[in-house]
């Protein structure tokens, strides 16, 4: 038998990772199992799909895209002769690439500096306090911990009409490999990663077609920021289709031919390249050894409390291999309450604050209620709205578009919820997510100082427009 340890997480993603830290910073002797192998040293890296090949690198596409779009197009306005701008795509994605390794070794790093046991293989739970870990040559250590966090992370999910076929059917992770851009992109699935991995390639010159088969555009969302990201998309040139259901496809050559049907019937499309982006199921086949009573669903998931137990006492598990949205900060803050309640301390999760944002340009964030949740659930509820298009610091920034609307309890003026789409919603959106956290009414933010000029100023305006008392725009109600 090999050491014992107070905790042993078995993945080391940003739910993890994370884990893993805390319970060492709280004193607990710690390990963290990690499997995942780099694409340049051939060996285990942490950081999960969030920093190798999610959140972290499709952001740095984005970015550069979106400043390849700014010098190609919008600088004009400002005065800024750039010439003939073109992209080197090649010299992007080594960009991409050096971010990831810098930010896989920073976790490496943080492992060493606070006392984390680092063990390379692939881990499983075979009892209630046991992990075995196979290595890389295929040898198999069994380990014994006090307690285990189960922090496997999910896979894309594949679809049988579109099986993946090197360099031609991609998921999400090889759409982040491309070393030229496609002339015809075909894109499955309008949701957060189609529309970001769309965007990056279509501001590079791709023709891009989103496939989607719900008749409804981001539902998730409020209605009306829905409605106007949908638009300000089209009006980048991104072609989404709703109610199109994919039903085949066919490798020709080196061209994919999409079969789906829509509204009017069969019908066909030729792409260069098709990315499948259906969404992701959780990581756990094989994670729990058979004998074990870790209960999964029907759908692959752990089950777990609101505090993250499963059926079996000392076994917890986070992140995307249970409920929830699947959501790098969702898993992070599993990690440090489950962390924090293996030390004996008291620890929870507001659920119902949980943002979500869309890196798009512009972006779109959201958190809590929609209006049309609210109203499903029978609460009454009063809404404010202010478009970027009246701010100052959006017209100097050339970032008009878009709004901030807030959602609040008739009765108790109560914050339910805030949506934004427009420049820097994500940076945005924390100040929905803390007024839902502390409470706080609408009145609160608009009782609020905001520094002038910025762009946070249309929340505090669409606080001030919940009773109709927006200064910037026509209001629609009379003061009181």
């Amino acid at each position: 038998m090999a050491d014992k340890f107070d905790v042993i997480v078995i993945g080391a993603g940003p739910g993890g990772y994370v884990a893993a830290i805390r319970a060492a910073q709280l004193g607990l002797k710690t390990a963290c199992v990690e499997k995942w192998i780099g694409k340049e040293e051939k060996k285990v890296v942490h950081g999960g799909t969030c920093l190798n090949v999610g959140c972290i690198p499709s952001k740095a596409l984005l970015e550069a895209s979106h400043k390849f779009v700014e010098a190609k197009h919008d600088f004009d306005d400002m005065g800024i002769q750039a010439g003939d701008v073109t992209m080197d795509v090649k010299k992007m994605m080594a960009r991409k690439d050096k971010i990831v390794k810098n930010l896989t070794g920073g976790i490496s790093g943080l492992f060493k500096a606070n006392g984390v046991t680092a063990i390379d293989g692939t881990g499983k739970v075979t009892g209630a306090k046991q992990v075995e870990v196979t290595d890389l040559d295929g040898k198999a250590t069994t380990y014994e911990a006090d307690n285990i966090v189960i922090a496997a992370g999910s896979v894309p999910v594949e679809i049988p009409p579109t099986p993946m076929t090197e360099g031609l059917i991609v998921d999400s992770t090889g759409a982040l490999e491309f070393e030229d851009v496609p002339k015809r992109l075909g894109v499955i699935g309008a949701g957060v990663i189609g529309l970001e991995l769309g965007s990056v390639w279509s501001r590079l010159g791709s023709d891009v077609t989103v496939l989607e088969a719900m008749d409804s555009f981001l539902p998730m969302v409020d209605g009306a920021i829905a409605k106007e990201t949908q638009k300000l998309l089209k009006k980048q040139g991104l072609d989404i289709q709703l109610g199109a259901r994919v039903t085949g496809s066919e490798v020709k050559g080196k061209e994919v031919v999409v079969k789906y049907t829509d509204a009017k019937g069969e019908q066909e499309l030729t792409f260069d390249r098709l990315i499948v982006c259906v969404g992701r199921k959780p990581y756990t086949k094989g994670v729990v050894a058979d004998g074990v009573s870790v209960e999964l669903d029907e759908r692959g998931f752990i089950h777990v409390d609101d505090q993250c137990r499963t059926s079996v006492p000392s076994v917890f598990a986070i992140g995307d291999c249970v409920r929830g949205p699947m959501l790098a900060h969702k898993a992070s803050e599993e990690g440090i309450m489950v962390a924090d309640i293996i030390a004996g301390h008291k620890a929870e999760m507001n659920y119902d604050a949980i943002p979500s944002v869309i890196y798009t340009f512009p972006e779109v964030a959201w958190v809590g209620l929609t209006e049309e949740d609210a109203k499903a659930k029978g609460i009454e509820v009063k809404t404010g709205s202010f478009p970027f298009a009246a701010s100052g610091r959006a017209m100097a920034n050339n970032a008009t578009e878009g709004q901030a609307k807030i959602i609040a309890d008739a009765e108790t003026d109560r914050v339910l919820g805030m949506h934004i789409v427009g420049q820097h919603a994500g940076e945005m959106i924390a100040q929905g997510v803390i007024a839902l956290e502390f409470g706080s009414s609408a009145e609160d933010l608009a009782l609020t100082c905001y520094a002038h000029p910025t762009m946070s100023e249309a929340v505090h305006e669409a606080a001030l427009a919940v009773e109709g008392h927006a200064i910037h725009m026509a209001n629609r109600k009379k003061r009181k």
